[in-house]
């Protein structure tokens, strides 16, 4: 195969509308190929736009310096270059390697728009690999899929331009125009299970089976139309079995699919969410837990990166809960002109939004800050539409607020006065009237709970 920007042309084009390229740059052979593949085509196609992006998970000493010489090779192919910092620490039950993958897709996902794709240089060598991984891990149709050559990334597009290609054919590229590349020597520690299949396993099997890259890789592709079938069943079964929020199943109907069914639509539903799936005993004991549970029960299933709650007839997923101190307080100031964003450690990011008959009075905290607490007990509130103030720890109930949420609601206060409570309601006397403009308290999850999938649905 011989490597030109044509090979692109079908990918650029579906999604249609993309104006701006983004490039993951390691500074690598095939993530450096790929660079120069587009930067070389520009002259040609003005738009869209191509930039380029290097991640430093602060991993290895060298970092830094792979930094400046992706800088280097960027000015050279007069390429924008952003340097992204990632804290690439793991997470509890989770491997270096995973959390490397984690937050650099969390950092790339940061800088897409609706009409920006972030190109990676993955090949038709790492899909072999990644079904063989998949397989020694026991994965289903969705992991043995492997990697989808476009997928939605944040508010963007992930795409894979190079699936078709093989690291013989970019190192031939890459000589031919006397290319300079990093090579991480981490690359070749065996102690890395793709390590030891890329230079132990796969060259055994090219040996006996010389198509075996050409053949993994089609498995593959077979595998993602099968996933995809699975997919789109899950989705008619989501549609009637999702609650009023989207990280919340209604048990009932979910009780009434078969076990294949309710397996499938669980695990679809989960990765919607952004979350990890579990393994296949995990995900029995989960539905077990929580379909055989009295309603007056509350079991927790946990799994690396996730955990399911059964509240009253409702199943929610989440990522593992933070810490939270319900002592802590916060000073918020703002007025007509706005208010800016205030972060809540462990809870999320309060945001007022601007409102036409509704939310807090405008002039609410221009003559002094907001300060946001949360529930400590006894606290009485009266919401728009109540006639009489209220224990807060009845309305929350009443309102089928789940008991791990209650104590992480954010509460206004002005002076000794609750004037809201995020997620529930504003005081009755202090709502804008109607044709009034008011500011509208939101609580946006934290940024873990926003994670990006870095895949389809497969």
């Amino acid at each position: 195969m011989v490597l030109s920007p044509a090979l692109f042309a079908p990918l650029l084009n579906n999604p249609p509308g993309l104006r701006h390229l983004i490039v993951a740059y390691s500074g690598g052979l095939d993530s450096h190929v790929l660079l120069h593949l587009l930067a070389t085509d520009r002259a040609a196609r003005p738009e869209p736009t191509l930039a380029a992006r290097y991640v430093d998970h602060g991993l290895h000493p060298a970092s830094a310096l792979w930094g400046e010489h992706c800088a280097r090779i960027c000015r050279a192919l007069a390429v924008p270059l952003r340097v992204l910092k990632a804290d690439a620490r793991p997470l509890a039950g989770e491997s270096p390697e995973a959390a490397a993958r984690r937050v650099r897709y969390a950092a790339l996902a940061a800088e897409l728009e609706p009409d920006t794709g972030l190109l990676t240089a993955h090949h038709r060598d790492d899909q072999a690999e990644t079904l063989l991984l998949q397989l020694l891990r026991g994965a289903g149709p969705h992991g043995l899929a492997a990697m989808p050559a476009a997928a939605r990334l944040g508010q963007g597009w992930l795409l894979r331009p190079l699936l078709e290609v093989g690291r013989t054919e970019l190192l031939a590229y890459a000589r031919a125009r006397h290319l300079h590349w990093i090579e991480d020597a981490s690359n070749r520690d065996s102690a890395f299970d793709r390590n030891y299949l890329r230079h132990h396993i796969l060259p055994l099997l090219a040996e006996r089976w010389p198509a075996a890259h050409r053949n993994l890789a089609r498995s593959a592709r077979w595998c993602a139309e099968t996933a995809d079938w699975l997919n789109a069943e899950a989705a008619t079964d989501l549609s009637g079995v999702v609650a009023g929020r989207a990280d919340a199943l209604r048990l009932p109907p979910l009780c009434e699919l078969s076990d294949i069914r309710q397996r499938n639509v669980v695990r679809f539903w989960l990765r919607r969410l952004g979350l990890p799936v579990p393994d296949h005993r995990q995900l029995r004991r989960l539905l077990h837990d929580t379909l055989t549970a009295g309603r007056d029960r509350r079991p927790c299933v946990r799994w690396p990166g996730g955990e399911a709650r059964r509240y009253r007839d409702s199943l929610y997923a989440m990522p593992p809960l933070p810490p939270h101190d319900a002592r802590q307080t916060f000073s918020w100031r703002g007025c007509g002109d706005g208010w800016p964003p205030l972060e809540l450690p462990g809870v999320g990011r309060l945001r007022m939004r601007a409102a036409s008959g509704q939310g807090l009075r405008a002039a609410i905290g221009c003559d002094g800050p907001l300060i946001v607490r949360f529930r400590n007990g006894g606290e009485r509130f009266q919401p728009v539409g109540r006639r009489h103030s209220q224990e807060l720890k009845k309305l929350l109930q009443e309102a089928g607020i789940p008991p791990w949420e209650r104590d992480r609601l954010p509460l206004l206060y002005h002076g000794a006065s609750l004037l809201a409570v995020v997620g529930l309601g504003i005081a009755a006397d202090l709502v804008a009237r109607p044709g009034e403009t008011g500011w509208q308290p939101v609580l946006e999850p934290p940024l873990e709970y926003r994670g990006p999938s870095t895949g389809s649905d497969r």
